[in-house]
């Protein structure tokens, strides 16, 4: 996934709701417990709202209880990229889409044990679920 998607702000206003704008482009972050954070044993992979890059698998959706869906891990290494975000007061890292940059959420270090050990809080609003992928 090397070839990077640039579009103009009116561009991606116009392909965008005002919500997945803010959150994706302006990296905002939508109210808990507002978008699909159920867990499903549906398969299927979850792309970017932006670009359409696949970024997280269903398998690896977990509940949380934090009010947006949270994942163990992206579905490969390529397809999204982490940065220290310390907005806010706090020392986080956020969570991008690596093809067009849209912001996705923030990973921490409080995920299944059994698993990754890792929490990709991710807003729903900056995904688009494929069902049978």
């Amino acid at each position: 996934m090397s070839d990077k998607t640039h579009k103009s702000e009116q561009e991606w206003q116009q392909q965008l709701t005002p919500e997945q704008y803010r959150v994706t482009r302006e990296k905002g972050t939508e109210r808990p417990f507002t978008g699909d954070h159920q867990v499903s044993d549906e398969q299927g992979i979850y792309h970017c709202i932006c670009c359409g890059a696949p970024l997280f698998e269903n398998e690896h959706k977990f509940d949380s209880g934090c009010g947006w869906p949270s994942f163990d891990r992206p579905l490969a290494d390529a397809g999204v990229e982490e940065h220290l975000d310390t907005t806010h007061g706090m020392r986080r890292v956020e969570v991008t889409c690596r093809r067009c940059d849209a912001h996705l959420g923030h990973v921490f270090p409080d995920g299944p044990q059994e698993t990754t050990g890792q929490r990709y809080c991710i807003n729903s609003v900056s995904l688009d679920f494929h069902p049978g992928e």
